[in-house]
């Protein structure tokens, strides 16, 4: 008799979307699998899809909270579904997956009779490998001598483990995570729509409208000094998705960027007070950058470096209205709350911060802002943030 082949161990990052599938695969068909009762008969012992993508949502929470990780399995029988006519094949892999699992685990239908996904919780952060490759072996060996090849072949195996690992090279959220999001904006999807023709008329409006003061200003920067007219940046959309950031140039070209990371990194943490000179009101944002230009100062303070970016919003990139793009270091730094400002909603010009204090906010409070946008958005609000940004654009908070 033959021996099995090896199977191999996936492990789904944080900056890959979506599950990564690991075929498993069984290489002597002889062996029958044994007789297991139908999926009928074992449907109870799991959680409906609403229920255990509820689960999913209130475990990342909970996490956002303890930091204590916990490994999400799916395992998508799906493929090998439409010829189970008599729901044989559903039942074993059922059958055979709580042979795998300990009864304190999780278990639920991530997506109806299709893909089933088991939770463990509390998992330790520094035997995650080896946890990973222990969950890895028994469900895989469960499943081989519970299948059989034809079967196995169409059975995949995915893991996740949340919070996921940022860094400055890899920062994307996994959606699998966020099933009330998905959720959440598939109930929107008609209101969405029309966000969407907002942005498009009301950035291509704005582009052609203001065309006049975009010359001017575009002039203002090439005559102040050398340099390009634009300042493009790689920044973080929705789930962390990158894309090119643009904006009129403030700074004297080739400067040190370190000066922004090493200053934003303080804020992150609360370790920048936000004392202004002359005792003035706290300010929340690089008071003294010496590599702004003296044009530079004037189109920041009056937003007219943001002009730019009507064209990312026109692109489909941004939103009119919605948080502020982060770079890719910020998120580096953030704390595993924070980044739901990055996985919520789509990054946008204006918002709540923008019109409820500005560089006057601390980092955490603007945080919350966004997550509150996120969490009540409406068309309405969209309408009454875009209204009051003008008045916010020249008031003190403005700085």
């Amino acid at each position: 008799m033959s021996k099995d082949v090896s199977v191999p161990l996936a492990e789904d990052s944080g900056a890959e979307l979506g599950a990564k599938v690991v075929q498993l695969r069984r290489s002597n068909p002889s062996i029958a699998p044994p007789a297991l009762p139908p999926v009928t008969d074992r449907e109870c012992s799991i959680l409906d899809e609403k229920s255990f993508r509820r689960m999913i949502a209130v475990e990342r929470k909970r996490t956002e909270r303890s930091r204590q990780p916990f490994l999400l399995l799916l395992l998508d029988a799906g493929s090998c579904l439409p010829s189970d006519t008599s729901g044989r094949v559903l039942g074993q892999v059922l059958s055979a997956l709580s042979l795998a699992t300990r009864e304190t685990d999780v278990t639920g239908w991530y997506k109806t009779h299709s893909v089933v996904g088991v939770m463990f919780t509390e998992i330790s952060i520094d035997e995650r490998g080896s946890i990973l490759s222990t969950v890895m072996s028994r469900v895989s060996e469960t499943l081989r001598n519970n299948l059989t090849l034809q079967n196995f072949s169409q059975v995949g195996i995915s893991l996740h483990v949340f919070p996921e690992e940022w860094k400055q090279d890899a920062t994307q959220g996994n959606p699998t995570f966020y099933p009330d999001l998905l959720h959440r904006n598939e109930a929107q999807s008609a209101a969405r729509v029309i966000k969407r023709l907002m942005d498009i008329v009301g950035s291509a409006s704005a582009l052609l409208f203001l065309s006049p003061i975009f010359l001017l200003v575009a002039l203002l920067v090439k005559l102040s000094s050398e340099g390009p007219i634009f300042f493009k940046q790689e920044r973080l959309g929705q789930f962390g998705k990158t894309f090119t950031f643009l904006k009129f140039r403030s700074m004297y070209a080739n400067n040190d960027h370190k000066i922004h990371q090493n200053f934003i990194k303080r804020v992150i943490k609360g370790e920048h007070d936000g004392r202004a000179e002359g005792g003035g009101k706290a300010v929340f944002k690089m008071t003294n950058d010496p590599r702004i230009t003296r044009i530079g100062r004037f189109i920041r303070r009056t937003s007219l470096d943001e002009l730019p970016q009507f064209i990312n919003v026109l692109m489909g990139e941004m939103s009119l209205v919605g948080p502020r793009p982060p770079i890719a270091y910020e998120c580096e730094e953030y704390d595993i709350w924070h980044r739901r400002r990055v996985l919520e909603v789509k990054p946008g010009i204006t918002g709540l911060w923008q019109v409820k204090g500005r560089s006057r906010v601390r980092f955490d409070d603007m945080v919350r802002l966004d997550l509150q946008y996120a969490r009540t958005w409406s068309l309405w609000l969209d309408v009454q943030i875009i209204l009051q940004t003008p008045r916010a654009l020249f008031s003190d908070d403005a700085f």
